[in-house]
């Protein structure tokens, strides 16, 4: 039972019960909600934002399934924002639902946020940086009981690893409330005598606010009249709440306060987010594990051990790990008697992980990731009510949801670009990272069909503050993006940027913005004079080609562009190569390989012609660089462009003794960069190849290895094998004038070998006649 403490006078000492309580624990759930039964109380105060007041009542909408959180943020600042998380086992929610469903008033008391973020500093504005891979959220780091985790300090006194296993012991595995939140208040006070809550003067400062402003909540409910105040908050402000000062000294510390103006909304949260890996300061280690907890200790606590350990088993079936019901019962009785052993009231999840791995898992250790990733940790995404205040974009994003039925969950989505639908849902998606929203992310088909594009779906609580934050350009998703593509377009640094931005607006099919970048695009090819750009650009416009019949894209609107960045590029690249160093030479490799790629997609007689030309020109070109050359032939070679003969014959110039030994080795690393095919089918290179190697010296032989190396390291294992037994039988055949060499340089005995020739006639059966 709460302990009653006297306020500033003693006739308020029956009136205000103190529940210090942990966030997100299910055992300081339950055994708030029987604390409260038992008390009544005609008031509830929940440690929480006052300005999210009026959506409190949505907290028991029957379409509200947590995990949830209140996003308050500063609409003239958006970047100012913070989350409240709330699970269905924490105990604020349980409060709430409990205030609600008995018709008792519940009330946020916490310090404004008005004020909060108005002494915040704000970040810089996500929409104007690139998009990052998994960006924390920033929940209200406070929610914790303090930033130095005063159970840990309990934990450590009674002999326990941390604070977290302390807690679970001691709270969240106990079958009764009594006398819990005396024991935890008088804990809090100690601990609060001793330490001080934070080493930060901000925080500190922030801390005296917080609990100053909360006194004075505690102060009206009494000036109103209320006879059984429930105050539930962190149980480290507990103390601080009990005895009232006189109310001037916390108007002092409230006085003077900036402050900002300040909407609030609830918004999907995640139980991956509640976690204490998140970054989450009042996270937890095992959300998944709470969640089941509060679940079968509301039914029936003496199915606990068994059902988490059924469901683990169901986990690794679903992995190809064979899990039988022998083996589910053998792993409860060690959880069990494990926790007997340890004196524990219920086996808890260290019981229970050593007995999985041994029983379960054999004793590896590579299953239990899965089983903490999906299980103990879960990532179980909660829901909040349609009529929740949104923006018009958040509004249209959730109508656009529904009608493409895509749900806010983590899964592997492959679309079919056939069908109507899933053409719809690709273009979302699209629109949506455009926005620096990417809800999903492409995994590129290996496939050989166009029509396939397989997505991963995972929704971030975060990216409800960017929807906010897009909203400024435009109240839909359509019009959002397209308006926000243009200012990119306006501030787009190269050409490249500008084609990259392209492929991504028409892949989202934004024709407007489409028409537009074009334009731009148009204007800046024009006056580009540095070739490299323009082959940067030219990918992304030439890949658009192969969603031309399955996107319904007008591919028309970007061929002209294409035409005259490949015209240009044809013209300019011989100057560009010449007198490249090794650097330069390998990025021009890379574009060149990328160039043909796309020349070779277009499947355009005109571009091959083109491409082509400039290509045979550059293997002739004196004073290219090696790779450069032997890339040209190469490519050449395979678009039938070049016979064997030719390539034999650029081989051997570009290999001859005159030559510098290190650009032949380049020049062997652009012809095979990659695959080893052409040597091991064409007999006539691999004999340039092999006499050139043995025409080295040892001195220029040392030299060029590690550049030879290099080159052969690139081709498949396969190859390699082959050619090493090639080598090995020197199964290569030899020209006749290799052969006659041979006989002319040996020291043969013709008189010793002509009177053994009778007898290998006889024996082979021969007639000298």
């Amino acid at each position: 039972m709460a302990s009653d403490r006297s306020s500033s006078s003693s006739s308020n000492s029956h009136k205000v019960h103190i529940f210090g309580i942990r966030h997100h624990g299910p055992g300081s759930a339950r055994s708030l909600s029987q604390s409260l039964a038992s008390l009544q109380p005609d008031l509830i105060l929940v440690e929480g934002p006052p300005e999210a007041q009026a959506l409190l009542p949505l907290a028991i909408h029957a379409e509200m399934q947590p995990p949830v959180a209140l996003l308050v943020y500063a609409p003239d600042c958006l970047e100012n924002s913070v989350y409240f998380p709330f699970a269905t086992f924490s105990p604020e929610w349980q409060a709430i639902q409990y205030g609600f469903h008995n018709n008792i008033p519940v009330r946020f008391m916490d310090l404004p946020q008005a004020h909060c973020l108005a002494m915040k500093e704000p970040a810089a504005s996500p929409i104007e940086e690139e998009p990052q891979e998994n960006p924390a959220p920033t929940p209200h780091t406070t929610l914790g009981i303090s930033h130095r985790d005063p159970l840990g300090w309990l934990a450590e006194v009674a002999g326990f690893s941390d604070g977290e296993s302390w807690w679970e012991y001691m709270v969240e595995h106990r079958q009764d409330s009594n006398d819990l939140f005396k024991g935890i208040l008088e804990a809090m006070t100690a601990l609060r005598e001793e330490l001080d809550s934070s080493e930060d003067p901000f925080d500190k400062i922030r801390e005296q606010q917080r609990e100053a402003y909360m006194r004075q909540t505690i102060r009206t409910a009494l000036a109103q009249g209320k006879e059984r105040i429930a105050v539930v908050c962190g149980a480290w402000h507990a103390p601080a709440l009990v005895n009232l000062p006189p109310a001037k000294v916390d108007a002092e510390i409230l006085k003077g306060l900036p402050k900002v103006k300040i909407e609030a909304t609830w918004i999907p949260w995640s139980y991956s987010r509640l976690a204490l890996a998140s970054g989450y300061s009042a996270g937890i280690n095992s959300p998944g594990w709470y969640d089941h907890l509060w679940t079968n200790f509301q039914h029936n606590s003496e199915q606990v051990v068994i059902r988490w350990i059924t469901r683990v088993a169901r986990l690794l079936r679903t992995k190809d790990i064979d899990a039988s019901s022998a083996s589910v019962i053998e792993a409860v009785r060690l959880a069990e008697a494990l926790s007997a052993l340890r004196d524990r009231p219920l086996a808890g999840l260290p019981e229970l992980n050593e007995a999985i791995q041994s029983v379960l898992c054999f004793g590896d250790p590579l299953p239990m990731q899965a089983i903490h990733q999906e299980l103990i940790v879960s990532d179980r995404m909660g829901r909040v009510p349609d009529n929740t205040p949104m923006v018009p974009l958040q509004q249209d994003l959730i109508r656009q949801q529904k009608r493409l039925r895509l749900k806010p969950e983590a899964k592997t989505l492959e679309l079919d670009l056939r069908n109507a639908t899933d053409l719809e849902r690709s273009q979302l998606l699209y629109r949506l990272t455009l926005l620096n929203i990417p809800w999903g992310k492409n995994q590129y088909s290996k496939g050989k069909g166009t029509f396939k594009e397989p997505w991963q779906l995972q929704w971030e609580p975060e990216f409800a503050v960017r929807l906010i934050e897009a909203g400024v350009w435009g109240q839909t998703i359509l019009d959002a993006a397209t308006n926000y593509t243009r200012h990119q377009a306006n501030h787009a640094k190269d050409l490249p940027s500008l084609t990259n931005l392209v492929d991504k607006v028409l892949l989202a099919n934004l024709g407007e913005a489409a028409s537009y970048l074009m334009t731009r695009l148009q204007t800046e090819a024009a006056i580009a004079s540095d070739i490299t750009h323009l082959m940067q650009a030219l990918p992304p416009l030439g890949n658009l080609s192969r969603y031309g019949n399955v996107r319904q894209i007008d591919t028309q609107i970007i061929s002209h562009v294409v035409d005259g960045l490949i015209t240009r590029i044809c013209i300019g690249l011989p100057v560009a190569c010449a007198s490249l160093n090794d650097e330069a030479a390998s990025q021009m490799y890379e574009l060149a390989i990328a160039m043909n790629r796309v020349i070779t997609l277009l499947q355009n007689s005109q571009y091959d012609s083109l491409w082509h030309g400039v290509l045979t020109q550059l293997t002739n070109q004196s004073g290219i660089h090696g790779l450069l050359s032997g890339c040209c032939c190469r490519l050449l070679l395979d678009a039938g462009v070049f016979s064997s003969n030719d390539v034999e014959t650029h081989m051997g110039l570009f290999l001859s003794v005159t030559n510098d030994a290190n650009q032949a080795a380049k020049w062997i690393e652009g012809l095979l960069k990659g695959s080893g095919v052409v040597l091991l089918h064409d007999d006539r290179l691999w004999q340039v190849l092999d006499n050139w190697v043995t025409s080295l010296s040892p001195t220029t032989f040392d030299l060029v290895l590690p550049l030879l190396r290099r080159t052969f390291s690139t081709f498949p294992a396969p190859e390699r094998r082959q050619m090493g037994e090639r080598v090995k039988q020197n199964s290569s055949p030899q020209s006749p004038t290799s052969r006659n060499n041979a006989i002319s340089h040996a020291n043969l005995d013709i008189e010793r070998a002509e009177n053994i020739i009778p007898a290998i006639a006889q024996l082979l059966g021969i007639s000298l006649k």
